[in-house]
């Protein structure tokens, strides 16, 4: 097949999906609000969040997302107000991020390792004037306060931790701890106690109110918020649960590690679970391998969604043979390549299916998903690729020349993808909004390829392009290769300025045996990749600088003296 498009695409994709997933959905024109409520209703006496082995049942979550609700509203939140949430991965994120949205307010994530000059540039650019933060966070936000931040609500871990490990943990955390001195416009949360009436709901329109709005670089240039509506992250939790297999489709288990900030963990790990009736363990901090270990061990999941650097700590723990990890069984990786590798060596390591999707903010953010089969593994997989696009969602490979011109399967061009669950646009960014969104489709500034079976290849982002000698790079295949040397843990190839090049690939490398040297990792890559594509440079590090969400920081790399 030459071509594939919007006109051909539903018949290639229904005969490349597993039987059980239909390449239409039905999706409830609901608020969010409204999925927490029905799920309360049909899984009532279910636990939806354990955290610290503290249990919360859909009906008492519901209760207290009203109650926080209520709280909110007297304060003065009303629809449309943007509130920021900057907290770890625990229970006042889900309650807060329901309770606003049940006013008809929009959510702003932010990281709660930003530092205050970062927290000031979203919360001006959103206009949010009030934050939800924990009582060891909120010295960020006072030097904002009055001036950008009018109203701060603080929250604490311990209220919801059973009373002996609270009296440890608030032992723990003392010296860092500074005093929260409330006053009526900086309010300490507590957890509600009895819960009371439902109170007010406001009248939202799904397609048309604004739910979200997630800070990120955007397809080029400088952090911008995209604003994602109700009808967006509806759709993509559904489309997400359409690709499970039958068996996880509800009463599933998550491990919950993925920060609920970064959207991908808020749609994978917090709202789809939500919308199925799953129980959520909670890990507050992603970077905590042995608890992560341990919960798996004791609270045996069935699905835990990460990112690379998650799985490739726990395959590389040293003590990992300790643990018996048999019970995960569905993993989906996410926010950056998976290398194929690691994919292996988790499902060796697991007996899970481990597969590669592919996501963006834009998008609310899942757009593709490798099959999830249990048997047939080979037929539906595809390493390398991110998979098929998720159902109901139409993707392109277009020109780079002329952004608009469709090109043959298996050539490289531009991803175009559309949807429900692309954006309604950037906060406040209408010129922006002209470059990236056309006639519904999104310009992704990814360059991709489309196979036969509609199997989407990411090559590397526009961005992230190497120009060497006239010639073009991409990064992630030089990366590819040098994750199969045995010899490399972690790496990074990026482009440096050279006088006479233009640019000279680089590669920044983690060892996992310190006898690899400089000219190995030169000659393994002149054994498998064309000339002008070998490092002309070769750095070896004991780590490699992270994002706050996990990724390897190249823009960081980018910016050292060489």
């Amino acid at each position: 097949m030459e071509y594939i498009n919007e006109q051909n695409m539903d018949e290639i994709l229904q005969k490349s999906y597993p039987p059980w997933v239909h390449r239409h959905v039905e999706i409830p024109d609901i608020s969010i609000y409204q999925a927490l409520v029905n799920s309360s209703l049909k899984y009532s006496e279910r636990t939806a969040i354990d955290f610290m082995n503290t249990k919360i049942s859909y009906k008492t979550l519901k209760g207290e997302v009203d109650a926080i609700a209520s709280d909110l509203e007297g304060i003065g939140v009303k629809k449309g107000d943007k509130v920021a949430i900057m907290l770890p991965n625990i229970p006042q994120y889900i309650t807060y991020f329901f309770a606003v949205l049940k006013l008809g307010g929009i959510i702003v994530q932010v990281n709660p390792l930003y530092t205050t000059r970062e927290l000031k540039y979203e919360m001006e650019d959103s206009g949010s004037n009030v934050i939800v933060t924990l009582d060891e966070f909120v010295q960020k936000a006072m030097p904002l306060y009055p001036s950008i931040i009018s109203k701060i609500i603080v929250v604490r871990v311990k209220d919801y931790l059973p009373p002996l490990i609270s009296n440890i943990y608030a032992l723990s955390t003392i010296r860092k701890n500074t005093k929260v001195v409330a006053d009526k416009n900086i309010i300490v949360s507590k957890r509600p106690g009895s819960v009371g009436d439902t109170g007010k709901v406001a009248q939202i329109s799904p397609k048309d109110d604004a739910a979200l709005i997630q800070y990120t670089g955007g397809t080029t240039g400088e952090a911008k918020g995209a604003v994602l509506s109700h009808r967006n992250l509806i759709s993509n939790a559904y489309q997400v649960i359409e690709s499970l297999p039958e068996t996880y489709k509800e009463k599933t288990t998550y491990l919950s590690a993925i920060p609920f900030f970064h959207v991908y963990g808020m749609m994978t790990a917090m709202l789809t679970p939500i919308i199925q009736g799953s129980t959520i363990i909670l890990v507050p901090d992603p970077r905590n391998t042995k608890m992560i270990l341990s919960l798996i061990e004791k609270k045996r999941p069935t699905a835990f969604p990460g990112i690379p650097a998650m799985y490739h700590s726990l395959v590389n723990y040293n003590n990992i043979n300790k643990y018996n990890l048999k019970n995960v069984k569905i993993c989906i990786s996410g926010a950056s390549s998976l290398p194929v590798e690691l994919q292996k060596q988790f499902e060796k390591l697991t007996g899970s299916i481990l597969v590669e999707g592919y996501g963006l903010s834009e998008c609310s953010p899942v757009a593709n998903i490798t099959p999830l089969v249990e048997e047939e593994r080979e037929k539906y997989r595809r390493f390398g690729s991110v998979g098929l696009p998720a159902p109901d969602t139409y993707e392109r490979i277009v020109s780079l020349e002329d952004g608009i011109s469709d090109v043959p399967v298996g050539e490289q061009g531009e991803l175009l993808i559309k949807g429900p669950q692309v954006m309604m646009g950037y906060w406040n960014r209408p010129e922006e909004n002209k470059k990236v969104l056309d006639n519904g489709w999104l310009h992704t500034g990814d360059i991709a390829r489309i196979d036969n079976d509609g199997y989407v290849y990411i090559v590397d982002r526009k961005k992230d392009l190497i120009i060497a000698g006239g010639y073009n790079i991409y990064p992630r295949e030089v990366e590819d290769v040098l994750y199969e040397n045995p010899k490399v843990s972690e790496c990074a190839v990026i482009g440096v300025p050279d006088e006479h090049r233009g640019e000279n690939v680089k590669a920044v490398i983690v060892k996992k045996d310190s006898t690899l040297t400089e000219q190995e990792v030169i000659d393994f890559c002149r054994e498998r990749l064309a000339v002008y594509k070998i490092p002309r440079i070769v750095e070896f590090r004991d780590s490699l600088p992270l994002t706050l969400v996990g990724k390897i920081d190249k823009k960081q790399l980018r910016n050292e003296k060489i």
